[in-house]
């Protein structure tokens, strides 16, 4: 059964309109909305906000099946069997399949292909494992089948504390390759002999909770059968290319048999990097030779997909007495759950940005990345960086108070600038304002004081929990640095098609990218690419689909970098060729396209570009690699291992209500050098969104593991700020550019959420004189000291 794909420009992408046709996205650019620099419409943006956006949620087929998922309910156990038949007996059940039933082979992985089963094979490794797969006709048989299947569990003492890995890994062993995925040193120059010559000694040992990407919508897709054997997939995901080369393996097809589309994406911030239901809802498809549609509810979403990598940190900083470095002795340890997923990355960026953007002449930081029978974890915004960010600014604020100097100030005397080394070596060589990027925040006005008349203005707000008395007011600084781009030697490439041609009258460009839309407004930047370069201001954004390149992942904050690239490349080589074409047509050589017309430097105007091109179609594809990284060294950790470097500073002011340990931020205040503005409203948007998620982290975010069970799976008890949380934010948005970067740009989306969580703890540690060493920081922590 084949599914060719139904339109593409404003209509709402997901529901199908018509028995075997699926809308996907595709996105029209309107006339005259601008070029780089502007802020255009968002294509997509009012459909969303009018909710006729279709989601992968939305999607739809005549005579789809439904498919389910069997989760473990231990996280740790033996399989000693599994009874279908009860669940195959059921009426309106079609297929019920376990790990004997996958067609190719039985594991997969982002990074490792052997890491992690299809279906749990002899035993499961964590809570919500997947273990057996149901198709029904209807949602609701399939989930009654789930619970007739008779599945038999040793269970097994679960592994859940990371040291205790650390102190015996292979007698605490939970995956065949041994209980650490990573352990990345990091060593420059001699610790032991800095430490006798310092001044100042601090030290401090950090903690940071398991934190949920939380997107709102669910992981959701369809497969359908294909007439070539193989298998059409519409999915929410973060890199079609990867999932590419992971599922077909698993389907017992060739690449090329499986054909992946874009459906529309909810949110994603790291967590749809790895795969969730797209090999299952592609095993019922074959199987049963129709449609099947799988689609999560909330509780199983937080199963479903990885989470931010809880973290257990010791720190300790040695300095002269006017506040210089002069060492920093780390241990970061985080816990990657059951299967490797990004954990091996996510070691190398925690280690090489383990001591933030100052200048350290002596550092010893052993980052480990190890398994357990928690939730699996793996990419999340942030990527590492988020967990040591919060660590090594907590401690410049104790050596700010330690060495009698503002918090402002400590940073300012050790931050690195151009030409600085990193811990790995590395040096800075473009722009790195941070001095200036403090000096910026510092002066930036206060908010005004506590108006307590006005109830919502309270910790609290109209609960009445207090009418301003023993209410505090305090103000903190955190200051982040984020790579941008994959690392360590990672071949990072982006694929673009584009053509060039006349339709309906008018010089149409199609880009062709498969590069994933996951809200951040990609699709409006590679338009006002295509608007800048070609001149024209039609501008088609094709559905994301395999049938171009690699595009790479939707993250570490490099599709404006990556395939804002290619789609710039793509467009230089067609506008080469279109006005090759007007040179010979026109008979001048000093041709340029502006506006939609041919012009010459002497001549003016000679005409537009729908007249050059008459029937001709200009079509270019082109790769973008940034320039080349190298693996950091595996015992002393050297070596220039990121692409680009990203600095992002907050002030945060709270009051807080220290009897009942309520908070409210008043206000957060943030400088970022963005390198270029591609779109304005864009890149604010980018630094107020990661600013929330790092509130979220600083106050309410946790996902709440216990014996390896989880205890909050539900938005109910797993708390995301609303409007009412987000404060009111200042924004200085440098333009810094980075020369060996497309326009200079600098990735945005992901450095405000570093910078914001320390900002927060530190103000609410300033107005109570709370030590303050865990993050999410809860009332008891700051009634009675706990954390």
């Amino acid at each position: 059964m084949s599914s060719p794909l139904r339109g593409a420009g404003h209509a709402a992408p997901g529901r199908a309109t018509a028995p075997g046709h699926v809308n996907v996205p595709g996105h029209v650019a309107a006339p005259g909305e601008g070029g780089v620099g502007d802020s255009p419409l968002r294509p997509d943006g009012t459909l969303k906000v009018a909710g006729e956006f279709a989601y992968a949620s939305d999607l739809w087929m005549e005579g789809m099946l439904w498919g389910a998922t069997l989760r473990s309910p231990h996280p740790r156990a033996r399989i000693t069997s599994i009874d279908v038949g009860p669940a195959l007996a059921t009426p309106g059940v079609r297929a019920v399949l376990t790990h004997e039933d996958v067609p190719g082979r039985k594991t997969f992985g982002i990074d490792h292909t052997d890491d992690q089963p299809v279906l749990a094979i002899d035993q499961v490794r964590h809570e919500g494992e997947p273990v057996a797969l149901v198709a029904a006709d209807h949602p609701e048989t399939a989930r009654r089948a789930l619970e007739r299947i008779a599945v038999g569990y040793e269970p097994l003492p679960p592994v859940t504390d990371p040291r205790a890995v650390l102190a015996d890994p292979e007698g605490l062993r939970v995956q065949a390759r041994g209980g650490i995925a990573r352990h990345q040193p990091v060593r420059v120059g001699d610790v032991d002999a800095a430490k006798a010559a310092a001044d100042v000694v601090v030290s401090g040992e950090y903690e940071v909770g398991i934190q949920d990407q939380a997107f709102l919508g669910p992981e959701s897709g369809l497969a359908v059968p294909a007439e070539d054997g193989g298998v059409d997939l519409y999915v929410s995901t973060q890199w079609i290319h990867n999932d590419l080369r992971q599922i077909a393996p698993c389907l017992g097809l060739a690449e090329d048999q499986v054909h992946m589309t874009l459906a529309g994406v909810g949110g994603a911030f790291g967590g749809r990097e790895d795969l969730s239901m797209q090999i299952h809802a592609g095993m019922l498809a074959l199987h049963t030779g129709r449609p099947v549609k799988m689609s999560y509810n909330r509780y199983e979403s937080f199963f479903g997909h990885v989470h931010r990598h809880p973290a257990q940190m010791r720190y300790e900083f040695g300095a002269t007495a006017d506040g210089r470095l002069l060492y920093a002795d780390v241990e970061i340890v985080l816990d990657g759950g059951a299967y490797t997923s990004s954990t091996m990355n996510v070691t190398g960026n925690a280690a090489s940005l383990g001591v933030g953007p100052y200048e350290i002449p002596n550092i010893r930081i052993d980052a480990y990345g190890v398994y357990t029978n928690n939730p699996p974890c793996g990419a999340m915004r942030g990527f590492g960086a988020v967990q040591a960010c919060f660590a090594y600014e907590s401690m410049m604020d104790r050596l700010a108070a330690a060495c009698g100097l503002g918090p402002v100030e400590i940073r300012r005397r050790n931050a690195v600038s151009q030409g600085s080394r990193l811990a790995t070596g590395q040096v800075i060589d473009s722009p790195a304002p941070l001095a200036e990027m403090l000096t910026r925040l510092e002066a930036m006005p206060a908010p005004p004081p506590l108006d307590a008349s006005d109830l919502r203005n309270l910790p609290g707000g109209v609960s009445q929990t207090t009418h301003g008395e023993g209410v505090v007011r305090g103000v903190g600084y955190g200051v982040g640095i984020k790579n941008i781009c994959f690392s360590e030697g990672f071949d990072d490439y982006s694929t673009a098609r584009v053509r060039l041609e006349v339709v309906g009258g008018e010089a149409t460009a199609l880009v062709h990218t498969a590069a994933a839309e996951v809200g951040q407004g990609l699709v409006t930047v590679q338009a006002q690419i295509a608007r800048t370069e070609l001149g024209v201001q039609k501008v088609v954004i094709a559905p994301a689909d395999d049938r171009v390149g690699d595009a790479g992942s939707s993250s570490a904050s490099r599709q404006s970098y990556m395939t804002g690239g290619a789609v710039k490349a793509a467009c230089e080589a067609v506008r080469a060729r279109l006005l090759a074409l007007g040179a010979r047509r026109l008979g001048r050589d000093d041709l340029a396209v502006a506006g939609g017309k041919i012009v010459s430097r002497e001549g003016g105007v000679l005409g537009a570009v729908e007249d050059v091109l008459g029937e001709e179609v200009i079509e270019e594809t082109r790769e973008y690699h940034h320039r080349p990284t190298t693996p950091m060294d595996p015992v002393t950790g050297q070596g220039s291992s990121h692409t680009q470097l990203a600095l992002c500073v907050h002030r945060a002011v709270v009051d807080v209500d220290a009897d009942l340990g309520l908070v409210k931020v008043v206000e957060l205040a943030a400088v970022q050098d963005v390198g270029r503005i591609i779109n304005r409203t864009g890149v604010e948007g980018q630094i107020h969104g990661g600013s929330a998620q790092g509130l979220g982290l600083a106050l309410m975010e946790e996902i709440v593991v216990s014996g390896g069970l989880v205890r909050n799976p539900s938005f109910t008890d797993y708390l995301i700020p609303t409007i009412l949380d987000m404060p009111p934010m200042r924004l200085d948005v440098l333009e810094c550019p980075d020369p060996a970067a497309p326009y200079g740009l600098r990735g945005a989306g992901e450095p405000p959420t570093l910078s914001s969580t320390p900002a927060i703890v530190a103000a609410i540690r300033d107005a109570t004189g709370r030590d303050l060493t865990r993050v999410p920081v809860r009332p008891e922590h700051i009634v009675h000291g706990t954390g």
